[in-house]
């Protein structure tokens, strides 16, 4: 037994401590510990959430005494699609054990990882006391529907759809016969290059007689611009002279000698440049109503899983050209003003 203060053991152990993007460099470590790498306000910076990946991907990983057994525990709240912990859950790697804890059930419940630790929540509640069904009240009022899905609910959209509420949308197998058709658009975004991350969209869309709409068809991809012209003649063909084309004109010469060539080789076809203005998000406005209320249908096809999983984390997924060029036709077909910002 020890009189006092027993002695104390060296063994060489000792704790580094760092931010992201901070200097790590000659320290390794047993257990690498991240907490919340990525605050809610960086998170709307596509920059910053970048980087905060690359750190992650490039400089923590190295930082290892033995790659084989060194554990990295990272926590955090969900903030965006494509923050730190979507990323590595993203890449669906065999070793990583992902523990997640929503801050209520309800809607949320089936997002509860692993889904045993439900029978520790109180009331449908994690945190009675520090989480009562009035904080998390006040905080939805605070944080928002898209804060408040991501840090409280661990998923960062709602879950039921963000602007979108994709269980609006409506299934049918078959296309209508023309008589039941009042008009059909064909609108083009189109991206500049074939590996600028972007993707080139065409959607088809209809308004029916009875007041609804149905996204016939959705044409997106990848593409250099000579195969990017030629895909778009080749659809225009295929949809017939009864569709009227819309082609986004980006700002700049370079936007408009880019219009301008497409009009050019659909000569022949019902075809018009479009100078969209406004945030894409309040152009989505009148679509995503319409959407909401069950008045959008989709033709069933191979697109439709694509599409829906866009709208779903609109305005915050990483693609959002699918929904532009739906609601730049929707707009189109019922001459709804474009949204402008003050």
């Amino acid at each position: 037994m020890f009189k006092g203060t027993p002695p104390r053991v060296m063994q060489g152990g000792n704790r580094y401590s760092t931010s992201v993007g901070g200097t790590v460099t000659g320290f390794h470590g047993h257990i690498l510990i991240v907490d919340d790498p990525l605050n809610p306000h960086a998170a709307a910076s596509k920059q910053v959430l970048t980087s905060t990946n690359h750190w992650v991907d490039q400089v923590l990983s190295t930082r290892k005494v033995d790659k084989d057994i060194t554990t990295t525990i990272m926590v955090m709240q969900r903030i965006n699609q494509k923050d730190p912990s979507g990323h590595i859950l993203a890449k669906k790697k065999g070793n990583v054990k992902h523990i997640c804890l929503p801050g209520e059930l309800g809607e949320y419940e089936k997002y509860v990882t692993p889904p045993e630790l439900v029978k520790n929540y109180v009331d449908g509640l994690l945190d009675p006391v520090r989480l009562s069904r009035k904080a998390l009240k006040e905080l939805e009022a605070d944080l928002g529907q898209y804060g408040y899905a991501g840090q409280i609910g661990q998923r960062p959209t709602p879950p039921g759809g963000g602007m979108f509420k994709v269980d609006n949308f409506m299934f049918i197998e078959r296309m209508p016969m023309e008589h039941e058709i009042e008009k059909t658009v064909r609108y083009w975004d189109k991206a500049g290059t074939k590996d600028g991350g972007a993707y080139t969209t065409g959607v088809k869309i209809c308004k029916l007689k009875i007041g609804k709409f149905l996204v016939v068809d959705v044409k997106r991809g990848q593409w250099s611009s000579d195969v990017r012209e030629n895909i778009i003649k080749s659809v225009a063909e295929a949809d017939g002279k009864g569709v009227h084309i819309y082609v986004e004109q980006e700002p700049g010469s370079g936007g408009k000698e880019s219009a301008e060539a497409t009009i050019k080789n659909l000569a022949g076809f019902s075809v018009e440049r479009d100078l969209p203005r406004g945030d894409k998000v309040f152009r989505a406005d009148p679509y995503s109503v319409q959407v909401n209320n069950g008045n959008v249908m989709l033709l069933k096809g191979d697109w439709n899983y694509d599409y829906i999983e866009e709208h779903r984390f609109f305005p915050f997924g990483q693609y959002k050209d699918q929904v532009d060029a739906s609601s730049a036709g929707f707009n189109k077909l019922t001459g709804k003003r474009e949204a402008k910002t003050w």
